[in-house]
């Protein structure tokens, strides 16, 4: 092979492998939401024994600013040693965050929502095995204007048990891009409302600290800083 179709042939190696590695990494991140995060969960019922179960939340969400569009992946673990018994996990949107679909999942009727809550999704995960994890892609809407929260019990597949809660933890940001294509949300982060008055951003929700599931028998009570949290109400 001459030298001049030697240095052709090199040079379009070298001009592909660029192009490979101005591509490659961008189509990897493009849906990256960063770290997994447990932040605000705290397990209430006790599980059964070898069995720990727990949820996990992306550090960082990002919300298109002319739809308020935001994809969220919610994902459910089994840390223990054992199976677990057949679980189901919910997923609640509170105030500006509003859960459209979850897939796999089917929507809470508006008479079982928790108070102070605007959509719920419950998702029937089965049994988990141990070291186990199943993920569920969440589509929702932020309003921008208002804070917004999310909230993800993990069941029993009768809801008489709540074994974990990760929140109602917040998605936010203190420095809005109204004027970018997207804003990015940092998980337990309280949101700087958009707007001249942004600053004073009106009470929503219940004003009680008791918000009740309805038919599933479980409640959201109040637990201190660490948030509120999904607990059956034992009745009679």
């Amino acid at each position: 092979m001459s030298s001049r179709r030697m240095a052709v042939v090199m040079g379009s190696l070298v001009t592909a492998s660029f192009s490979a590695v101005m591509i490659l990494p961008f189509t990897a991140t493009a849906d990256d939401q960063g770290p997994a995060s447990g932040k605000g969960g705290k397990a209430v019922d006790q599980a059964p024994a070898g069995v720990k179960l727990t949820t996990t939340l992306p550090e960082k969400i990002s919300v298109d600013n002319s739809s308020q569009k935001t994809a969220i992946t919610a994902t459910v673990k089994n840390e223990g040693t054992k199976d677990s018994a057949d679980i189901r996990l919910l997923v609640v949107g509170f105030d500006g965050l509003k859960v459209t679909n979850v897939q796999g999942c089917d929507a809470i009727a508006a008479k079982d929502l928790p108070a102070g809550s605007n959509s719920g999704f419950s998702c029937p995960v089965g049994a988990l095995g141990a070291g186990g994890s199943k993920s569920y892609p969440v589509a929702a809407t932020f309003d921008l204007g208002r804070t917004g929260k999310i909230c993800l019990p993990v069941q029993s597949a009768d809801g008489k048990k709540t074994f974990w809660q990760q929140g109602p933890v917040p998605f936010g940001t203190t420095n809005p891009s109204p004027n970018a294509p997207a804003t990015p949300l940092l998980l337990g982060t309280d949101n700087k409302p958009v707007g001249p008055s942004g600053d004073q951003l009106p009470k929503t929700g219940a004003g009680s600290d008791v918000l009740p599931f309805g038919a599933a028998g479980a409640a959201l009570i109040a637990a201190g800083a660490a948030g509120v949290w999904w607990s059956r109400r034992r009745t009679g």
